[in-house]
């Protein structure tokens, strides 16, 4: 079987996800929670934040930065908004808390805001965007990125992350239409990719302190990642780091720590996530109705010459779940050889 075809049934990488965790410290509900999430990741395509990332937090668990079991708690709470402590656990149980508070806020009050501080990496920010889908809602995410690879416009020092910001809105019989983007022109974790599949990165993603291009992934220390829009994906990483980090009392700027080197610090990653409830404006259901149509219409609009489908966002997402859940999760061989080491660490059974 090749590399490219090698698959892993999700329920299969799910259980194994599970076993990992629960080895590593954390209470069998939350392990069993944080690997459905992982998983649904990989699923969406999202193979740079989905299991890739395990042995890393394993390696932050392991060394004591990150809290295995975790006391999630609300600090300040208002009709509409909240702010969350995430005690340090895993980022994917303190946002699974977060928008589960902001949906139930939607639902009394039409909004609900909630706040996070002393969370950590949570995987991607679409995860929790949709959770608010399911209930006829908008959804919105943001989040410090959980280290800093992007200096301000015009600057050599990294004093901004690849701040994502995610927002999903519903649809009838079309797939919900969901962008999940960094401010940056790849994420990180796209570079960290490339460099484990020994693939060059291509002209544009970053630049070395001179300014010059680097596409090298394992000089990736020695650049900056290149922000969207020039200014405007400064701008843009900007805001979300203020309404995410410092409206949270979370870390930004020079006390955002690299995830990556520093395995045993806490990360204080702030995160945010709103749900908008659509009965609060209009009935959902003609809303999705209107949502669908204007899908179409821009799917079916003229094409430039050699064009052959106008893709809304989030439909190649859907598209690679749907074909995911039938045929498996891909599983390239280093992939495969670094879970495998984690299994020996941990005393685990191996995927095979």
């Amino acid at each position: 079987m090749s590399e490219e075809s090698s698959r892993i049934p999700a329920e299969r990488l799910e259980s194994f996800i599970t076993r990992a965790f629960v080895a590593a410290g954390l209470p069998d509900a939350d392990a069993h929670a944080v690997a459905r999430l992982m998983v649904e990741a990989d699923l969406r395509g999202s193979d740079t934040h989905g299991v890739i990332r395990l042995p890393l937090y394993v390696r932050r668990i392991r060394a004591g930065g990150v809290n295995a079991k975790p006391n999630i708690r609300v600090l300040a709470d208002r009709p509409s908004a909240a702010l969350l402590d995430g005690d340090n656990g895993m980022g994917h149980l303190v946002m699974k808390r977060a928008a589960e508070l902001a949906i139930d806020k939607a639902k009394a009050t039409g909004i609900g805001w909630v706040g996070v501080r002393m969370s950590n990496h949570a995987g991607p920010a679409a995860l929790y965007a949709t959770m608010p889908l399911r209930h006829d809602m908008i959804g919105l995410y943001f989040a410090v990125g959980s280290n800093n690879h992007l200096p301000p416009w015009g600057g050599s020092e990294s004093l901004l992350g690849t701040n994502p910001l995610a927002v999903a809105v519903p649809a009838g019989a079309e797939p919900p239409v969901v962008l999940d983007m960094a401010p940056t022109v790849a994420a990180y974790g796209k570079v960290r990719l490339k460099a484990q599949r020994g693939e060059a990165m291509p002209l544009g993603w970053m630049i070395d302190r001179q300014g010059k291009p680097l596409t090298d992934p394992k000089r990736a220390d020695e650049g900056h990642l290149l922000p969207i829009g020039d200014y405007k994906g400064y701008g843009l990483s900007l805001i979300i780091g203020l309404l995410a980090g410092a409206l949270n009392r979370a870390a930004l700027g020079r006390d955002v720590i690299d995830f990556v080197k520093e395995t045993g610090k806490a990360a204080n990653t702030g995160q945010a996530i709103a749900a908008l409830s659509i009965d609060t404006f209009m009935p959902a259901d003609e809303f999705k109705r209107a949502i669908d149509r204007f899908i179409r219409d821009i799917r079916n609009s003229q094409k430039l010459p050699g064009v052959e489908r106008i893709w809304l966002p989030g439909e190649q997402s859907h598209a690679k779940m749907l074909e995911r859940r039938a045929h498996g999760v891909p599983m390239p061989k280093a992939l495969r050889e670094s879970l495998d080491a984690v299994a020996r660490e941990l005393g685990i059974a191996s995927l095979a």
